[in-house]
């Protein structure tokens, strides 16, 4: 795209920002009394199809649908949503080696992904055809079948899968010409390190399981950061504290939900410098993961109406938004 097509794109996508889900309307849906009032709220505001009896999911779904419609539209390269799809890729790919290798085996949940959706990793799983992959998935898939086959550890089988992914990200990230996306990479991929760390240090796991699982970025010392979570909780919220991330340590003290919310959150700050620029494909992919951020922030609100939690329970779970 040249200048001119960014300044028309990005000129459709201010318009399309006036529509977006503000925290104000979040607050709002979590003060609502039922599922079927969200619903009719989001209606009103052109969500969904014209179906009045369509279903939250399917709401949801032709959301998803409308946001790359306009993404394709607007002639984004598509190499930057194979990117964005990455941990949806992966994911695919850990729920087909589960449902091969082991008999009883629920059904997992696929995502679409293009040509790797659930019939064509099943297939791909299933034959060992690795080459069918991305380059980047290929020793990672090898490894997780092979555990799983051998000694039937799920868990080291996500490892596998997972680590790989955020490695994944990370290099791709760092290639992308894309400033917004290499921001945005880094940051998830930060993020989820510190995620994992929290995770492993409440349930005990070893220095050994940590610097396997951890990926390296820019953002931490992934080394020092399994350390602090190998030792103690004090190390970690000192580790977090004294190396930039005090409001993670800080949300770790309110509540689990509190710190989930953190995440996310630091997330969307990293897309937040995108209102102000106005020739570049930033503007548009930050919009992007903006409609994938509220359409998150509903489905938590309709689960959670929907299993009777408090508005206040709801308010400490839902994530800050671009609008």
């Amino acid at each position: 795209m040249n200048d001119l097509q960014y300044v028309y794109a990005v000129a459709r996508i201010r318009v399309k920002e006036k529509s977006l889900l503000t925290d104000a309307d979040v607050r709002s849906m979590a003060a609502m009394k039922d599922e079927k009032e969200i619903l009719a709220f989001l209606a009103d505001r052109g969500w969904g199809n014209s179906d009045p009896g369509q279903t939250g999911d399917e709401m949801l779904a032709a959301e998803d649908e409308k946001t790359m419609a306009l993404m394709k539209e607007l002639k984004v390269d598509p190499k930057i949503f194979d990117v964005l799809a990455y941990p949806n890729l992966y994911h695919n790919l850990k729920a087909a080696i589960k449902e091969t290798c082991t008999t009883d085996a629920p059904q997992h949940l696929y995502y679409a992904v293009d040509g790797y959706g659930e019939e064509q990793m099943r297939r791909i799983v299933s034959e060992k055809d690795w080459a069918a992959l991305p380059e980047h998935m290929r020793e990672a898939a090898a490894q997780a079948m092979d555990v799983m086959l051998t000694v039937h550890d799920g868990q080291r089988c996500d490892v596998i899968v997972d680590r790989a992914c955020l490695d994944a990200c990370e290099a791709a990230g760092q290639k992308s010409k894309n400033r917004l996306l290499r921001e945005y990479e880094e940051s998830t991929v930060a993020v989820t390190d510190i995620k994992i760390a929290v995770r492993a240090q409440k349930t005990g796991k070893s220095l050994a399981f940590l610097k396997e699982a951890l990926a390296p970025c820019r953002s931490l010392d992934v080394r020092l950061l399994a350390a602090a979570a190998s030792k103690d909780e004090a190390s970690l919220m000192d580790y977090l504290e004294d190396h930039g991330f005090r409001e993670a340590a800080e949300a770790l003290k309110e509540s689990p939900s509190a710190f989930e919310r953190w995440c996310d959150n630091r997330v969307i700050d990293t897309i937040m410098p995108q209102k102000t620029n106005s020739i570049s494909a930033g503007p548009i992919v930050a919009f992007y993961l903006a409609r994938q951020n509220e359409i998150k922030t509903v489905r938590i609100i309709l689960t959670a109406k929907s299993n009777g939690f408090t508005e206040d329970d709801i308010r400490e779970r839902v994530r800050k938004m671009y609008g």
